[in-house]
């Protein structure tokens, strides 16, 4: 059926927002007020920090890791290979949202408290800070700088990294929709950027084009975190529970996976399928035609469920981190 390799207490509930990962590293808030950086394969501590309370975002830029603890107003950049403090920086309180492009950190710019600021990823020394506070969705990294949005905004913005100019302005055809928490846009395969807009559209922007193009119109209501994007489908989470499943090439509904209880943010793949994750704490195998596989409940709730590298999964459950291969589920 399926391998857990590994299990973690965090002795706290989970939160999507303290944990990264990547095929190399792998790090979590836990305890109240440290960050612990685990060797992937086994789950062995490689080091362990105080950081503060309850981070709204970890971050991994290789070599850095960079954490905005939610009880100060600092960030902090660490050293993923070992944990040690590289540079702290002031952005302010309630910053919220942490985004990398190049060699420059975006920080700031959630839900207002804060103004957009822009930091020297390898010195914490200040570039440049927006004059206004105007409230984002999570910004987006782009080749020329970062996509920006107000959540029930009627547009999408993109901002010079180098000084905060604005360089082009999209309108949406319905109010931007995003998670508060979490990416708003998603990266597709053709350099373009897809978002939310209303109940029921997902939009696209192609940076080299003036216009949002209507990718999606789903009948059922969507709910309002970012659209995934895995195996060349777009899984749109329904409100009510469920996903509607079309092909990224044309917006055409491939299936629906009809279920009464919500699904964890993320798809991942697994073996010729997907992996998905209820919030009630079960794992789900997809085939390519749209059918159940194979549900199995492993714990009593699921808060993220992340892809580290092909059909290996890290499932944040309620109060503890276990890593899964799912080479075996069938």
């Amino acid at each position: 059926m399926f391998d857990i390799r590994w299990e973690r207490p965090l002795h706290q509930a989970g939160s999507p927002s303290a944990m990264a990962a990547t095929a190399r590293h792998l790090v979590v808030h836990e305890r109240s007020t440290r960050l612990v950086g685990l060797e992937p394969a086994d789950g062995s501590v490689r080091w362990d920090v105080p950081v503060g309370t309850w981070p709204r975002a970890v971050v991994i830029e290789q070599p850095y890791c960079l954490v905005l603890p939610q009880n100060s107003s600092r960030l902090l950049c660490l050293a993923v290979e070992t944990g040690e403090d590289v540079w702290q920086a002031e952005p302010g309180s309630f910053a919220g949202h942490v985004v990398v492009n190049e060699e420059l950190v975006l920080v700031g710019g959630w839900r207002g408290y804060t103004p957009l600021t822009a930091v020297d990823l390898r010195t914490g020394v200040v570039r440049w800070r927006a004059e206004d506070r105007g409230g984002t969705v999570l910004p987006a990294a782009t080749e020329t700088g970062f996509l920006l949005g107000q959540p029930g905004g009627d547009s999408v913005r993109l901002i010079d990294r180098a000084d905060g100019r604005e360089l082009a302005t999209w309108s949406l055809p319905e109010p931007l929709v995003g998670p508060d928490i979490g990416p708003a846009f998603r990266a597709d395969d053709d350099g373009g950027f897809l978002v939310r807009c209303g109940d029921r559209l997902v939009v696209r922007i192609a940076l080299s084009e003036p216009k949002a193009e209507t990718v999606v119109c789903a009948e059922p209501e969507l709910a309002p975190r970012a659209v995934d994007l895995c195996g060349g489908l777009l899984w749109l989470a329904e409100r009510r529970g469920g996903y509607t499943v079309v092909a990224a090439s044309d917006g055409a509904e491939r299936w629906r996976i009809r279920h009464d209880r919500r699904f964890v943010a993320s798809v991942a793949s697994v073996g010729g399928g997907f992996a998905i994750a209820d919030e009630d704490g079960s794992l789900f195998r997809i085939d390519s035609t749209g059918g159940v596989g194979e549900r199995v409940r492993i714990t009593q709730r699921i808060r993220d469920l992340r892809e580290r590298m092909p059909s290996r999964l890290v499932l944040l459950a309620k109060g503890s981190l276990l890593a899964v291969d799912a080479r075996r589920l069938r």
